[in-house]
């Protein structure tokens, strides 16, 4: 069986199929039996010549509960290996679902869409490492995932990144196990995580992971997730607050924001345009316009069916909100704008350090 070339079934080995996963992993095909994963590695003697290599043993998805600390996973939109640190837990604001009143309670920002009230429910994120091994094969997204981070005070320009960090949604994980004490390759694996065969996983936070999530909460903490769906075009939005900055003699916020594209259909479309409204609690109505985004038109197929970026945007206004649409091209030429949901840029009232525990 093949998953439009990613995955292939050829045949079975001490009752386990085993599988060959050419990354980016887009389709799986679970089983009740363990399976084992082989992921393509170069060969040593030519680097033209792919190998395959054994990486571990698939298990059972979590239908309920969360994942522990120490998860290995593949991740299955984007194929990449991966390791939970620790989940989050976020509001997701879903407009394609209307939630009966008993479901949820009504929770700020969510906003109305037009006449439309949208409540959130709670949904369980995770912050992972990426293997450095799998980030030249994420092609469906602008860069690999990071984490960014203003400066201190004395630098207002600077911004920073820890890379190799991610938020991975519960339903994106697929969880396996290995034998290897380091089975993901990142600067910051063994600075956080310690091998313990006795666990399940058998990986355990180390004190410099729990200080450090500690210290850097208020810049890592993802809180509001906003989607929408338009003509098979799921649009997911997740913000994070940077910080603020002083800045000739005004005040200048800073935020983050992540964006996810998924075609959940067949046809294959192609975004081609963004166009932006920003508000601002001070008053101003900015309108942004420009092709594609992050420099990429990124074509949407069943093969690679999501594309995902980061961009920031800054305010001299303590809140503020941001919606919009993506225009989206058919290969007859035609055209339909897919909206994306309006979310809320919202300051902490607490005045943030910069973060610690992790020297650059």
């Amino acid at each position: 069986w093949g998953g439009g070339g990613d995955i292939v079934f050829v045949g079975v080995a001490n009752g386990c199929s085993r599988i060959l996963a050419s990354p980016p992993l887009t389709t799986l095909l679970m089983k009740t039996c363990p399976m084992v994963i082989e992921l393509p590695v170069f060969g040593r003697s030519r680097p033209e010549e792919k190998v395959l290599e054994a990486v571990g043993v698939f298990e059972a998805v979590k239908q309920h509960g969360k994942y522990e600390t120490g998860q290995l996973f593949l991740h299955s939109v984007f194929g990449y290996r991966g390791i939970v640190l620790f989940p989050w837990h976020a509001r997701l604001y879903d407009r394609d679902v209307t939630l009966p009143v008993s479901d949820s309670k009504p929770e700020p920002p969510g906003g109305a869409h037009g006449s439309k009230e949208v409540k959130g429910k709670t949904h369980t994120y995770y912050q992972v490492l990426i293997d450095t091994r799998d980030c030249p094969h994420i092609s469906q997204r602008s860069q690999t995932e990071a984490v960014t981070f203003l400066a201190n005070h004395d630098d207002s320009r600077a911004l920073y990144a820890i890379p190799g960090l991610d938020y991975v949604s519960h339903e994106d994980i697929l969880p396996y196990n290995s034998t290897e004490q380091v089975p993901i390759q990142h600067e910051l694996f063994e600075r956080f995580l310690l091998f313990n065969p006795a666990k399940a996983p058998p990986f355990t936070a180390r004190d410099t992971l729990k200080a450090w999530q500690e210290k850097n909460h208020p810049w890592l903490e993802l809180s509001d997730v906003h989607r929408e769906t338009t003509e098979n075009i799921r649009v997911t939005v997740i913000p994070f607050y940077m910080g603020m900055r002083e800045a000739q003699n005004s005040h200048v916020y800073w935020w983050r924001y992540c964006i996810r594209l998924e075609n959940m259909g067949s046809e294959v479309v192609q975004l081609r345009e963004r166009h932006w409204r920003i508000f601002s609690l001070s008053g101003t109505l900015e309108t942004v316009r420009g092709r594609g985004v992050v420099g990429r038109e990124p074509v949407l197929s069943k093969e690679q069916p999501a594309f995902q970026y980061s961009s920031h945007v800054s305010l001299q206004a303590p809140s503020g909100h941001m919606w919009g649409t993506f225009r989206i091209e058919r290969t007859d030429g035609s055209h339909f704008d897919v909206r994306i949901p309006p979310f809320s840029l919202e300051s902490n009232k607490d005045d943030k350090a910069p973060p610690a525990g992790y020297t650059f």
